[in-house]
């Protein structure tokens, strides 16, 4: 489906989201956004060894919304929670190669429910 303003890899992870659902026995879920007005961003992560074993999301949003959570869940699994830490937006928006202009916003939630997800693994 043709999306103006988006790429073929934006686009790509927006027909085919990677990693959606919800995800059992998670150690650390974070929500960002606003359900009954925007975009929303549900992250889950499961950690072995310190690291992301698995990211799974769930999103309400506009195409670059799920792209951003697709792509956010294959740049974070395998990554090691203190890398995690230092994961943020542009690495995002960097690897679906641009959103459009007023779009990068959306790959803020995945960042926001991100650190609230890490955020539940202290004292676990």
């Amino acid at each position: 489906m043709a999306v103006p303003g988006y790429n073929a890899t934006v686009l790509d992870h927006y027909e085919n989201p990677r990693n959606i659902g919800r995800l059992e026995k998670a150690d650390g879920v974070g929500t960002a956004g606003n359900p009954d007005d925007g975009d929303f961003l549900r992250l889950a992560i499961r950690v072995e060894d310190e690291r992301l074993v698995e990211v799974q999301f769930q999103t309400f949003g506009c195409p670059a919304a799920i792209a951003a959570g697709s792509m956010a869940t294959e740049l974070l699994t395998g990554m090691s929670v203190e890398d995690a830490h230092l994961f943020r937006n542009h690495d995002v928006v960097e690897a679906l190669g641009g959103l459009p202009e007023g779009k990068e916003q959306c790959s803020v939630l995945a960042e926001q429910a991100l650190r609230e997800a890490l955020a539940a693994l202290v004292g676990r």
